[in-house]
C-alpha cells in the first residue's frame, strides 16, 4: 500500500536500483552531457571532431646546425683553395721594377790604349721593367723589358748606360703560367727559347733545364746540381758551361788580331762561360743567387784561338745585397704560394671535418628535446599512461 504522501514513484524498486549506475561524484543522478559546464571549464571538442593526435620527434638545436653547415662549408673550401685557387696564383707578375747586380775581377779591352786591362773590377747591372699595359693586352703573358750594362771601373763611375763598356737591351715576353717564351709583343732582340730567364718556371724540379744566354744567343742545358743557401735561405743548385762559340765578327785593324800587314779586317767574336751556376727558390721559381764566368774574345778569320780579350770575368757573382732583395721576395712570394697552397685546405679540411662531425652528431641526437604537435616542447610520457596522458579521462577511481 502507497503512502498518501508520495508524489512520485516507488524509489525503493529493485529493478530501478540497478538501473542506476553509481556516479563518480558520489550523487545519485547521472550528469547531463548537454548541460553548461560552467565558467573557466575547458571547451568540449564538437560532435565529430576528433582532437589530433600529439606526434614525439627530435628537435636539432640551432647551434649543430651552424657547426654541420660551417663544417661542410670548409670541406668544400679546402679541395677549391689547393685545385682552383693555388694554380691562378702562381702567374708571373707583370709590374715588376727589380735590379740585380753582380760583381768581380776580370779583363776587359781598353779601346783608348788598344789593350787588355786585367784584374781589374767588372760590374754587371740588369734592370728588369714590366710592361704592364703590353702584358695586359696580351691576354696571357707577362712582358718585361732589359736593360743589361756591363761596367769598368771608369765607365761606372759615369752612371750612364750609354757610356758603360757595353750596354744591351731586351724585350722578354713569357707564358704568365708556364715561363715559355712567347713571341709576340715587340719581342727582341731575337726569339727567345728555352725553358728559364730572368726566372724559372714555379715548382722547380730536379732535373736540367735550358736557360736562355743572352750572349750567345741560345739555350743552355743548366743541370740539376744539389741545393745551396744563399744568406740562409735554401734553394736548387743548377749549373752548365758554354763552349767557345763563334757569336758575331767586328771591324778591327789587323795588329790586333795578329795581321799587321793587313788594314781593317772582319775579326770574328767568340764567346764561352766555363762557370754557370744558378740557385733558385723552388716554389716560385725566383733565382736568388748568380755565377757567371763570361769569356768573350776576336780571332783572325780562320783562327783557332783568341788573339785579343775583350772581356773575361772571374765568377761574376750577385752581390751581398743582390742576394738579400732577392731572397727576400722569395720568402714573400713562396710563403703566400704556401699559405693558399697548403696550409689554409690543409687547415680548412681538418677543420671543417670536426665541425661537420659535431655538428651532425649534435643533429642526430637532437640535443634530447622531443616536440609535440607544431613543434611545442612535449613530455616523454605523452600517452604513456601518466597523469599528463589521462587527463580528463575517467579513472575508473570512485
Amino acid at each position: 500500500m502507497r503512502d498518501s504522501g508520495s508524489s512520485g514513484p516507488p524509489s525503493n524498486s529493485r529493478s530501478d536500483r540497478r538501473s542506476t549506475p553509481p556516479q563518480p561524484n558520489g550523487s545519485g543522478t547521472a550528469p547531463d552531457p548537454l548541460a553548461d559546464p560552467g565558467p573557466g571549464a575547458p571547451p568540449r571538442p564538437s560532435a565529430g571532431h576528433r582532437a589530433p593526435a600529439a606526434t614525439a620527434r627530435r628537435a636539432a638545436s640551432p647551434l649543430s646546425l651552424v657547426l654541420f653547415g660551417l663544417g661542410v662549408f670548409l670541406l668544400v673550401l679546402a679541395p677549391m683553395l689547393a685545385w682552383y685557387v693555388t694554380p691562378r696564383a702562381k702567374v708571373i707578375p707583370v709590374d715588376v721594377d727589380v735590379t740585380t747586380v753582380f760583381t768581380g775581377t776580370g779583363s776587359y779591352f781598353d779601346t783608348e790604349a788598344l789593350r787588355t786591362r786585367d784584374r781589374q773590377k767588372i760590374t754587371v747591372t740588369r734592370h728588369v721593367l714590366g710592361d704592364v699595359a703590353a702584358s695586359g693586352k696580351s691576354g696571357r703573358a707577362a712582358v718585361w723589358d732589359v736593360s743589361t750594362t756591363v761596367d769598368t771601373p771608369k765607365t761606372l763611375a759615369l752612371k750612364d748606360p750609354r757610356k758603360a763598356f757595353q750596354w744591351t737591351t731586351g724585350r722578354w715576353v713569357a707564358d704568365r703560367r708556364s715561363n715559355t717564351p712567347v713571341h709576340c709583343c715587340e719581342e727582341a732582340p731575337t726569339r727567345y727559347d728555352g725553358d728559364a730567364y730572368l726566372k724559372f718556371p714555379f715548382d722547380v724540379q730536379r732535373r736540367t733545364y735550358r736557360w736562355w744566354d743572352d750572349t750567345l744567343g741560345a739555350a743552355v742545358p743548366l743541370r740539376f746540381a744539389g741545393t745551396r743557401k744563399i744568406q740562409g735561405y735554401e734553394g736548387y743548385r743548377f749549373t752548365g758551361t758554354v763552349e767557345a762559340t763563334r757569336t758575331g765578327s767586328r771591324q778591327v785593324p789587323g795588329r790586333l788580331v795578329g795581321r799587321p800587314g793587313q788594314g781593317q779586317i772582319q775579326a770574328e767574336e767568340w764567346y764561352a762561360n766555363s762557370a754557370i751556376e744558378l740557385v733558385v727558390e723552388q716554389r716560385t721559381g725566383r733565382i736568388i743567387n748568380a755565377s757567371i764566368s763570361p769569356h768573350k774574345t776576336l780571332r783572325a778569320p780562320g783562327a783557332r784561338r783568341g788573339a785579343v780579350t775583350l772581356l773575361r770575368g772571374d765568377r761574376l757573382e750577385f752581390t751581398p745585397a743582390t742576394q738579400r732583395a732577392q731572397v727576400k721576395l722569395a720568402k714573400a712570394d713562396s710563403g703566400k704560394l704556401a699559405l693558399v697552397g697548403g696550409v689554409l685546405p690543409t687547415g680548412a679540411a681538418a677543420v671543417g671535418g670536426v665541425l661537420a662531425s659535431a655538428g651532425l652528431v649534435l643533429v642526430v641526437r637532437g640535443g634530447g628535446r622531443l616536440t609535440g604537435h607544431g613543434g611545442s616542447p612535449r613530455s616523454r610520457d605523452v600517452g604513456g599512461g601518466g597523469e599528463a596522458g589521462n587527463a580528463g579521462r575517467p579513472t575508473g577511481r570512485f
